[in-house]
């Protein structure tokens, strides 16, 4: 039997008179179960702490594969990249010419993207399994969760501004071990369904909390890095990239987003953000492939606000340009996924 999540934490919030589907910093967000998520059996993993042993990693329940799409500096098309990655995975076949099984998961605590840019954006709350596991949303042929899923629905009334997730790090630690380990990603759900072959992980930016926690606890098989041209971007992902080496986290390349803007006219390429030169030259210091360049293209901010990947479209109906324009992303995703098929191979 499948109930809502929100079914399970309205319990403690009708004691606390706090209304359904609010997620607060209030007494029944414990440390141990900042979701409000029904008691699973089984010890949980433990928090690394310092002056302890180290704390071994571990695979995230039915997932094969783990990808990490990060970047140092927010604001660079990251999550836009992971649901393009996921969407382009889900369209390889294995050598028994079956679908990948692929899943997204969006680590971003505080500002969570992929519901909006998967169109879940107005999904009810998951359901959970008899057995306490979370079971993903799903669209596009992704099985998707994230923290968004478990927050209010948004608010476009100004007079009543949304709700915030407004938590500490241990909090914030507690919640990214839920997500990680307590998804049930089996088709179906429950006892008996088949694995995920492929789950693409959103992080948040930055070298914090949710980055470290993924990387201490979980057997992550490679990671992928998004930047923009920028200097300031570059310094970031520079810092991103030794907490991955730390970690001992293999990186899989860098993407260059907002590389260069086609010109329709004279199909010219402008640098509108600057040479891109630099990240090459931090990518060969680094010692890391550079896996593809981004054009900037108005419609990935016009289908990812109707929440669809841009990749699912071919173009074809938008002109001989446009399908260049798709193809170019493609050709990207397409350098990157085969880099994750190969892995274990």
């Amino acid at each position: 039997m499948l109930v809502r999540v929100g079914c399970v934490v309205k319990q403690h919030l009708s004691r606390l008179s706090i209304p359904c589907r609010s997620i607060q910093c209030s007494a029944f967000a414990l440390h141990e179960n900042p979701l409000g998520l029904p008691k699973r059996p089984g010890p949980a993993p433990e928090i690394p702490r310092r002056f302890k042993e180290p704390v071994k990693k571990r695979p995230i329940p039915n997932v094969n594969k783990v990808i990490a799409v990060a970047s140092g500096k927010g604001g660079v098309g990251k999550s836009t990249v992971a649901v393009n990655l996921a969407c382009r995975l889900a369209m390889r076949r294995t050598p028994e010419q079956r679908p990948l099984r692929v899943g997204i998961l969006d680590l971003d605590i505080f500002g969570p993207s992929v519901p909006g840019l998967m169109g879940l954006d107005a999904a009810e709350m998951p359901l959970t399994t008899e057995a306490g596991g979370v079971v993903p949303l799903r669209n596009h042929g992704l099985k998707c969760m994230s923290m968004g899923f478990l927050l209010p629905p948004l608010n476009m009334d100004a007079e009543n501004p949304d709700k915030a997730v407004v938590w500490r790090g241990l909090m914030v630690q507690k919640a990214v071990q839920q997500l990680l380990f307590e998804v049930d990603w089996r088709s179906p759900p429950d006892t008996g369904g088949q694995p995920l072959d492929i789950l693409v992980v959103d992080l948040p930016p930055g070298t914090g909390d949710v980055a470290l926690t993924l990387g201490q606890l979980v057997n992550v098989d490679g990671a992928v890095i998004v930047s923009t041209p920028q200097n300031v971007a570059l310094y970031d992902v520079r810092r991103g990239i030794a907490m991955f080496k730390q970690l001992s986290i293999p990186i899989l390349g860098m993407i260059l987003n907002q590389a260069y803007f086609l010109c329709p006219s004279c199909e010219d390429k402008h640098q509108i953000y600057g040479d891109t030169s630099p990240f090459h030259t931090t990518a060969k210091n680094l010692g890391i492939d550079v896996l593809g360049e981004l054009p900037i293209v108005g419609a990935v901010n016009e289908k990812g606000n109707r929440g669809v990947p841009y990749i699912l479209d071919d173009g074809t109906k938008d002109g001989q340009f446009a399908a260049h324009h798709v193809s170019q992303w493609r050709e990207a995703m397409d350098v990157v996924c085969d880099k994750v098929t190969a892995l274990g191979s």
